[in-house]
């Protein structure tokens, strides 16, 4: 597999004789995918060693220069001011609406079969699950967080899909159950407030701060929906215990 590089161009093999193009590469015969060759790690490398772009310099300095504007009242006010958010997904167990941060969130699938496990009286560990070939051990968090089955539930959607939620952080992966789930939302960190003194105290212990929350999409048939309270989760604690749990 040959290729021809010049200073200011790489000619993409891959794209005519290897897997994005005819196939007719020898070499596929020894590594199966392009991106198992030399020949592709080598341009790869390329580009990441090449020379800087002075105009790309020079606009990342604007931007990080305009990232300190918070700091420095004295910087023009046209300058563009940076704000953190936090990106979380929304879903509801029971009557309680919660949250966790985006990033440990890996799919969702249908309602599955759950595998008990033998020897194992574990409320909070229900058993095996397998997604996509994959066997993963399935929570309750309703268990967990002791929320309350008894409170009549406040719909949003007239359409409600109960369906598993898999989770992951640092290798490690769940699968729970969620009655209802309403996806990403972003929010200021600054309006969180702090756990209720009525909550449960599983749900207060594992509750960073709550936060109001207006669904843009969801409605029913007959009235607007009012803003929702919603616990945003300590990912953490969660994983650290679920692991606990587990052994």
């Amino acid at each position: 597999m040959n290729t021809i590089t010049t200073e200011s161009h790489i000619e993409r093999c891959w794209n005519f004789i290897g897997i994005e193009g005819d196939r007719s590469c020898p070499q596929l015969r020894t590594y199966a995918h392009c991106r198992n060759c030399p020949v592709y790690s080598a341009a790869g490398r390329q580009l990441l060693e090449r020379t800087t772009p002075e105009q790309y310099r020079h606009e990342w300095t604007q931007l990080l220069a305009q990232s300190k504007i918070e700091k420095n009242p004295q910087m023009p006010s046209y300058a563009v001011r940076t704000k953190e958010t936090l990106t979380v997904v929304i879903f509801r167990l029971q009557q309680e609406w919660l949250a966790l941060p985006a990033q440990v969130f890996k799919e969702t699938t249908p309602l599955s079969v759950i595998h008990t496990l033998p020897h194992r009286h574990n409320q909070v560990l229900r058993g095996l699950i397998n997604i996509r070939g994959e066997l993963l051990l399935c929570v309750s968090l309703s268990h967990l967080l002791n929320i309350d089955s008894d409170t009549p539930l406040q719909v949003l959607s007239p359409v409600v899909h109960s369906r598993m939620v898999v989770i992951e952080k640092a290798g490690n992966a769940w699968v729970f159950p969620v009655d209802e789930l309403y996806g990403l939302h972003r929010l200021d960190p600054a309006k969180l407030r702090d756990a209720a003194r009525n909550m449960s105290q599983a749900s207060q212990t594992y509750t960073k701060g709550l936060f109001s929350w207006q669904p843009a999409n969801f409605q029913t048939s007959h009235q607007e929906v009012r803003s929702q309270t919603v616990s945003y989760l300590d990912d953490e604690l969660l994983f650290t215990t679920l692991a606990r749990k587990a052994q």
